[in-house]
């Protein structure tokens, strides 16, 4: 990725919000705990309000990985336009929100600039995720696999949208991976 992307996606990322409508909604309440080695590895993208970067994503997947210092190295990788689409990846970094049960993180792409990251829901088994943010310009619906049932995605969604964002603007994430790879 080059460096004024970066720039760009850091820029998006952290600027505050899409006006009045996120102004009027109370700050997103994060999970009581995240168990973080547990939360680490692989997730799937199923569904998001994207960034403008991953607007087109396809096989999205978002890899976690603790560092001794306690910060969480993170790759974003997706395919661009489709699932056979070029290859692209942005790395950052997830630095832990003291007091906030590991579920409030500041993600940097790029200096100086971090981005809010909340984990909004948890299922408790580890598999499915919520990641948001106060502004709810942007979300992921996550899980430990490419596919979820439908019953779901639709409880998923469901709590994005309690969470007060507009489920319109939902994108579910195209993911066709070979058997191999699940």
């Amino acid at each position: 990725m080059h460096l004024s992307r970066a720039l760009m996606l850091a820029c998006s990322l952290g600027l505050a919000s899409t006006g009045g409508f996120a102004n009027e909604l109370p700050p997103i309440k994060p999970v009581a705990h995240v168990d973080l080695p547990r939360f680490m590895g692989r997730w799937y993208v199923i569904a998001t309000i994207p960034t403008r970067f991953e607007k087109d994503a396809s096989n999205a997947i978002e890899t976690y990985k603790l560092q001794p210092d306690g910060n969480v190295y993170t790759a974003f990788r997706f395919r661009n336009g489709s699932v056979d689409g070029p290859l692209k990846a942005i790395h950052s970094t997830g630095f832990v929100k003291a007091d906030s049960g590991n579920a409030v993180w500041g993600v940097q792409v790029f200096w100086p600039i971090k981005a809010q990251y909340i984990v909004a829901y948890l299922k408790e088994d580890y598999s499915q995720t919520i990641v948001a943010r106060d502004a709810r310009d942007y979300t992921w619906v996550m899980a430990r696999t490419p596919s979820i049932p439908q019953a779901d995605y639709d409880q998923l969604l469901a709590r994005v949208k309690a969470l007060g964002y507009p489920v319109s603007k939902i994108r579910k994430v195209p993911q066709a991976w070979p058997e191999t790879i699940q």
